[in-house]
């Protein structure tokens, strides 16, 4: 198996709202805000080649809003999802499975593209097979009022509608890429873990945005059932721990994977590095 990191580009957020009540002395020593209290942070997916299968973990936000709605989040860098892709030797063309973690629209927008004339929309992924659950799905297409504005339909119903989607209904996509959900940010949110060169990487999605979000108490305000997420969060670092995991982190703004250690403060990042450190 192997693993690709996809940089997408870098958006904004409001510092308070991806850390919710840990104060900002604390969390601005690591993420310094702008004058509107807003933090970078990176869409970072992953590909996954094994065989046959290429297998693509989240696609960013896309380009179909308009301009108010990315005024809101402030793009930028020079990442993009096709360039990231060219660069590890690939095309969107190639990509078999688009394996959507959740729903939320910096996770899923690149799923979904305009047609030709504008008029429409098309899979971005045209030779692609698009993973989510049953659960989620339900959820996203029936939002609660906390996360309808994340979940936009433009992104969510076309892939429905073209055929290609699929709900997994194990905890295993194929040998070696294998499934944990939790529920704490939203309903059943899957998170892949790799088996790949004798370690076993799990990619945290919106479990943990960035390896400062590792103390369990640091939980963002988005998360619709924050006490349910420090439950998750306990079990999965301790499991984390145990197992020797690689942490990949889609959304801190430089590092892209940590390894962890317990110590007498609770469980802690041990070392941070680029993927290609493990091949």
């Amino acid at each position: 198996m192997q693993l690709f990191p996809i940089n997408t580009g870098h958006f904004k957020l409001d510092g308070g709202a991806m850390f919710g009540v840990v104060p900002k002395s604390l969390w601005s020593k690591s993420y310094p805000a702008d004058a509107n209290n807003l933090c970078s942070w990176a869409m970072r997916c992953l590909l996954v080649q094994e065989g046959n299968r290429l297998v693509l973990i989240d696609n960013g936000m896309g380009n179909k809003q308009d301009e108010k709605f990315f005024s809101h989040y402030d793009l930028h860098g020079d990442d993009s999802l096709d360039a990231s892709l060219k660069k590890a030797g690939f095309h969107r063309d190639d990509i078999t499975d688009v394996f959507l973690t959740h729903l939320h629209f910096d996770h899923c927008g690149g799923s979904i593209e305009w047609d030709d004339a504008r008029s429409g929309y098309r899979p971005a992924f045209k030779n692609a097979v698009y993973w989510s659950n049953q659960e989620h799905w339900k959820w996203a297409t029936e939002p609660n009022p906390r996360e309808r504005a994340s979940f936009l339909k433009e992104n969510i119903l076309p892939i429905q509608e073209s055929g290609q989607l699929k709900f997994l209904e194990s905890n295993e996509l194929f040998p070696g890429f294998s499934v944990e959900k939790v529920s704490g940010h939203t309903e059943s949110m899957m998170l892949p873990v790799l088996s790949s060169n004798g370690h076993k990487i799990m990619y945290m999605a919106d479990l943990l945005p960035s390896p400062v979000h590792v103390p369990v108490a640091w939980v963002m305000a988005y998360d619709t059932r924050p006490l349910l997420t420090m439950q998750e969060k306990s079990s999965v670092l301790a499991t984390c721990v145990s197992e020797n995991r690689v942490l990949f982190f889609e959304h801190d703004k430089s590092i892209e994977c940590a390894t962890l250690q317990q110590t007498e403060k609770g469980i802690r990042v041990l070392d941070t590095f680029p993927l290609s450190a493990l091949f």
